[in-house]
């Protein structure tokens, strides 16, 4: 936020020339002094002496001399010869200048947009941020084909060039420059007017999912629910002051403050409402000030650049302050002793009446060429005569309406049915039951009304409800939050419905999953990082509903790419759904990339996406996303049939009902299994230690030591067949088979030498490894490349007849399996995975005009 962060040159001003602190003459009237307006709306400049190094916000280059110039309201500090060039308006109107219609998109909380754009904002001054975030899509009350640029100030790097003149935009010493949330585009302030407003996405537009392709109906529902944005992202914003000013709200006392000799603080509330929340600002002014100067500090506290002679302060049921009044609490006698002694600390700031009034209409459209219509109103003015002004000036057929926002806005928007749907998934519900099932349990459970709402798509303990009514949509939502069925929370989420039919052609947007849990807080970070450069809607965090919601966002897109965030059970998490829901897609293969969160990564690693996710940029992860080359990988079907097994071998009835799990990486029986399961114990006691993959190592290295001395007669408690041959097995404690040449954090435990009898180990063959191990010693040997395992056999067809109970593990998840048998064989078409590429990343276009004449076609992303 640019009002927060120009702050810090407060303190390079000397203390009488701030307009908070003091006066140079307390007695003087603050029409007195020198003004100097610029074409930029809202600021308020005035000549300063600098007394420490100052850079200017407007060019980011040093201000030679002791004179500077800074606006009163937003702190915005420039040279003289930057006067005339200012183009960015001031902090207090940056709400008049917002032109989308829908408030709920606008004004979202500092905790959503932090997460979605990158507005920030001290504690004190969120209550007065103006949240213009992002459009990412249409809520049915608009339609729009083109995307304008979406401007933020700030927060670009130190050595970003401008795309206009090409001279360095950025600075590291204060906030400069302007850069574009969606293409990227940086420019100086001065410079980005000049610039075509559509916005051609930059280079990820190939794997962007525009927002004019996404539709969702959110009246009713926050940035927060629209964005699936966790409660638990809603961190506290870091408490930090801004010179004079403070910010308090629902304590009903005053915070810690700067207070110098010769000054007071007074507590200010805009109006009767702000003193019902109790949110109200501290001004801290001389001891004797006259009320006018009392009046322009308030104002210029709430970002207010009117004249001070509109407005006056009142104490609370009391009489108000005059024009000629003075304040004076030092005890000394005046000619104008009112409000001598006890002066309240609490004020209301109000508007004085005035004959006539000047109304703001926004238009409810966007291809409006102004921002707001401005129309004088009187007491005599109607509704109908001000709706005939506006017409007049605009020459559209429309209906009036209004909304309620931080500030009064009127709107003036088109008049047209909108058709409400809004889709609600919820998950948590028994599993295998048809969709007439599905329904009476939700109207058990819920209360649906079957007149607004139908079961859309049921899936396995899940269903999406299309609800035609805003409220009955809201009232499903929270009561699904609270309700348990079967002993099982539901979860509920809003999905967006993406309109494939205004895709792009050609296009291959990406569906992005990241487990924040994974890396620690490495995947929060990554989360947050795509949230920015991409859509927002096509960012889903796995600990909010799983795979299943961007799965069934991406239903009808015909051409999308995945990227998993996580390690290899969440990439297995991902496949899995995948699988289950394959036939409801319109693209069932889609091709999947990894960024290695885990502890093991082997399949990042055999992918190139390499050991471990490092802090990489995430525009550079989307880009070698796009560049990425497209492999074919087997998975494998392992059928867990316990059945108690008599020593003659023969089976006698089941202990348990056969389970059916999909293999990626590897699976594991006898010493390596009990390995894992030692690890998943420890984590499961004690998972908050369990955030580093250097803790995670340490404690397999301590399960391990454990394991030494201790020896598993293996190859006694099992038989087994590969395509119908028996395998006669040597000593060995742990049996594994591989479907990829990397196990156990990167080793090569097939090997890397000749062997006449089986072929080179690939993982798109049909083939399994199989592989033994005699120890703990022998594995540790494996890690460390000075020995491979001993290669037992490769097929595509494994039976495995288990006699007692023994621990096995599939891609790192163990368990204790009964006696009976294991069969393992293909599943079903092999999957696409997306593979790294060894060449170097593609550079930008380096000019304007490059980027300009850059068509989506010419990308070879989506190819």
């Amino acid at each position: 936020m640019a009002n927060s962060t120009r702050t810090k040159n407060e303190n390079s001003i000397m203390e009488s020339a701030s307009p908070l602190s003091g006066r140079k003459k307390a007695q003087q009237s603050p029409g007195s002094r020198s003004r100097y307006h610029v074409s930029a709306p809202g600021h308020c400049f005035r000549k300063v002496t600098l007394t420490k190094p100052t850079f200017c916000h407007n060019c980011s280059d040093f201000i030679w001399g002791l004179i500077g110039f800074i606006c009163e309201v937003c702190n915005f500090m420039c040279h003289e010869k930057c006067l005339k060039t200012v183009r960015t308006a001031c902090s207090c109107m940056a709400p008049t200048l917002v032109r989308v219609s829908d408030s709920t998109k606008l004004n979202c909380s500092i905790a959503a947009c932090d997460c979605v754009c990158e507005l920030h904002a001290h504690s004190e001054c969120a209550a007065f941020s103006c949240g213009d975030c992002r459009l990412c899509h249409q809520d049915g009350s608009q339609d729009f084909d083109t995307l304008h640029h979406h401007w933020r100030e700030g927060n670009i790097p130190s050595g970003a060039r401008c795309e206009v003149c090409r001279r360095t935009c950025g600075s590291s010493d204060v906030l400069a420059g302007m850069r574009c949330e969606w293409c990227g585009m940086t420019t100086h302030a001065a410079c980005y007017v000049i610039v075509p407003p559509e916005c051609g996405l930059g280079r990820l537009r190939s794997m962007l999912l525009h927002p004019a392709c996404v539709q969702i109906c959110s009246r009713n529902f926050s940035k927060m629910h629209c964005y699936r944005i966790s409660e638990s992202c809603q961190n506290d914003l870091a408490a930090s002051c801004c010179g004079d000013v403070f910010f308090a709200a629902g304590t009903g006392r005053i915070s810690v403050f700067l207070q110098t000799s010769g000054k007071q603080v007074l507590k200010v509330f805009d109006g009767d409402d702000a003193v019902k929340r109790s949110h109200f600002r501290l001004v801290s002014i001389p001891r004797i000030t006259k009320n006018e100067e009392v009046v322009e500090s308030a104002l210029r506290t709430f970002y207010i650049p009117d004249d001070s002679l509109d407005y006056e302060l009142q104490d609370n049921g009391q009489q108000a302050l005059h024009s000629n009044d003075i304040l004076n609490r030092n005890g000394t006698p005046d000619e104008k002793a009112i409000f001598k002694e006890n002066v309240p600390e609490a004020w209301l700031l109000r508007a004085k009446p005035q004959d006539t009034e000047v109304l703001k209409v926004y238009a409810g459209w966007l291809k409006v060429g102004v921002a707001y219509i401005s129309i004088s109103i009187s007491k005599n003015s109607t509704v109908d005569s001000v709706i005939k002004e506006v017409l007049t000036q605009l020459g559209r057929q429309v209906q009036f309406t209004s909304r309620q926002m931080n500030q009064t806005r009127f709107y003036i928007v088109e008049s047209r049915k909108q058709v409400v749907q809004v889709n609600l998934l919820l998950e948590g519900l028994p599993v295998q039951l048809s969709k007439e099932e599905y329904t009476n349990l939700l109207q058990e459970h819920l209360a649906i009304k079957s007149e607004s709402t139908h079961i859309a798509s049921p899936f396995v303990g899940a269903v999406v409800v299309q609800i035609t009514c805003f409220s009955e949509a809201e009232r499903i939502y929270m009561l699904a939050k609270d309700t348990s069925v079967s002993n099982q929370q539901l979860t509920s989420l809003v999905i967006p419905e993406i309109m494939h039919n205004k895709l792009p052609k050609g296009g291959s947007p990406l569906l992005v999953f990241v487990n924040p849990k994974s890396g620690g807080l490495k995947g929060q970070e990554l989360l947050y990082g795509f949230r920015k450069l991409l859509n927002p809607h096509q960012v889903f965090d796995m600990t909010n509903g799983g795979p299943l919601p961007g799965l069934h966002t991406f239903r009808e897109v015909p051409r999308f790419r995945v990227l998993v965030c996580g390690g290899d059970g969440t990439v297995g998490w991902v496949l899995g759904v995948l699988e289950a829901i394959r036939h409801k897609l319109v693209c069932p293969e889609p091709p999947i990339g990894i960024v290695p969160l885990g502890t093991g990564n082997d399949l990042a690693r055999i992918l190139r996406w390499g050991a471990g996710y490092s802090g990489e940029d995430p525009h550079h992860i989307l880009v070698s996303v796009d560049e990425a080359e497209e492999v074919q990988m087997d998975r494998w079907t392992i059928l867990l049939d316990a059945q108690e097994v008599t020593e003659d071998g023969k089976e006698n009835g089941f202990l348990e009902p056969p389970k059916i799990v999909q293999m990626n990486n590897y699976f594991g029986l006898g010493i390596d299994a009990e390995l894992s399961l030692d690890f998943h114990h420890a984590r499961e006691e004690e998972p908050g230690k369990f955030n580093s993959r250097f803790h995670n190592k340490g404690v397999y290295l301590k399960a391990g030591l454990q394991k030494l001395s201790h020896t598993r007669n293996l190859h006694k408690d099992l038989k087994l067949q590969v395509d119908k041959q028996e395998v006669e097995l040597p000593s060995i404690e742990g049996l594994i088979f591989l479907n990829i040449p990397s196990w156990g954090s990167g080793a090569d435990l097939w090997g890397s030498e000749g062997d006449s009898r089986y072929g080179k180990p690939r993982i798109d063959d049909g083939m399994l490894e199989v592989v033994g191990v005699t120890g703990v010693v022998h594995m540790g040997q494996v890690q460390g490349g000075m020995r491979s395992g001993i290669r037992l056999a490769q097929g595509n067809y494994v039976r495995i007849t288990v006699t007692k109970p023994i621990p096995v593990q599939v891609d790192g998840e163990p368990w204790i399996q009964a006696p009976g048998n294991i069969i393992i064989s293909a599943a079903g078409p092999k999957v696409r995975m997306l593979r790294k590429s060894k060449h170097k990343q593609k550079k930008q276009p380096a000019s304007l005009k490059e980027r300009r004449s850059e068509s989506p076609s010419s990308s070879d992303g989506g190819h």
